[in-house]
């Protein structure tokens, strides 16, 4: 997931808060995942496509990580990270995202992952990598990314009608600016999730200037598991979910014996 500070030169402040935030996000995420697979096996009775209660927590998981890795650039970029080593961290970024869309693919081939949070974030990170010398306008680009969308599905609506079928389409889709979701089992466009990575970068930038004892007070004893959970982002996002369907599988068939 997100670019943890494990990425940078040992030489470097590791600040934990940022970590303990991203790991915070993916306990989350796993107990959202453990429901999503519970109704998946026909467990618990849930929509997840359009329940208010699971589609208000996507978006709030899916934003920290996104804030996360905006604010983790922007520790990156003030300590000096190579882009030698930024390529790395993306090759194995966009590697996640196609093994994500090859195993989801064997599991849902109608419904599979073409751009899902790890395609998203591959697209964005160049994006915010590149524009991190923007400073402040960072706030005001990010707002408008995050106005973009809801702006063309008004279009679509009054005038644009022929140009939805174009963007709805999967060539185009990933960009954010459709009439409707596509049918996939995680999607993540470049907009409005690129704003969310940006006001993370920004944020960043304006706490290292203005308040950089903030990220670096001591964790309550609370956050000090979700921070070490927090340097291993990547890796736990793709094993979380085999291992969770995994073992429910075995529940299953142990349960049928």
């Amino acid at each position: 997931m997100p670019l943890s500070s494990a990425d940078l030169p040992s030489s470097t402040p590791r600040y934990a808060l940022v970590d303990a935030l991203r790991g915070c996000a993916m306990v989350w995420m796993t107990l959202f995942h453990f429901c999503f697979d519970l109704a998946h096996f026909g467990l618990w009775a849930q929509n997840f496509r359009i329940d208010p209660v699971w589609t208000m927590q996507r978006t709030a998981i899916v934003s920290l990580f996104l804030f996360c890795a905006g604010l983790s650039q922007s520790i990156a970029v003030q300590q000096g990270q190579s882009w030698t080593r930024f390529r790395w961290r993306w090759l194995q970024i966009a590697g996640g995202a196609l093994l994500v869309s090859l195993a989801s693919y064997a599991m849902f081939p109608q419904s599979f992952i073409y751009f899902g949070v790890l395609h998203g974030m591959a697209v964005m990170l160049c994006v915010v990598r590149w524009s991190a010398g923007w400073g402040r306008w960072l706030w005001w680009v990010g707002s408008a990314a995050l106005c973009l969308p809801p702006l063309a599905a008004y279009a679509f609506a009054n005038g644009a009608e022929a140009l939805a079928p174009w963007f709805n389409a999967p060539a185009l889709n990933w960009l954010g600016w459709v009439s409707r979701k596509p049918f996939t089992q995680d999607y993540v466009p470049v907009f409005p999730w690129l704003g969310v990575m940006w006001w993370g970068m920004a944020a960043g930038q304006w706490l290292l200037f203005n308040k950089p004892d903030w990220l670096q007070r001591p964790l309550p004893g609370l956050l000090k598991g979700p921070a070490v959970l927090g340097r291993w982002s990547l890796s736990y996002y793709l094993l979380h979910q085999p291992v969770l369907m995994g073992g429910l599988m075995a529940f299953l068939w142990l349960a049928k014996r």
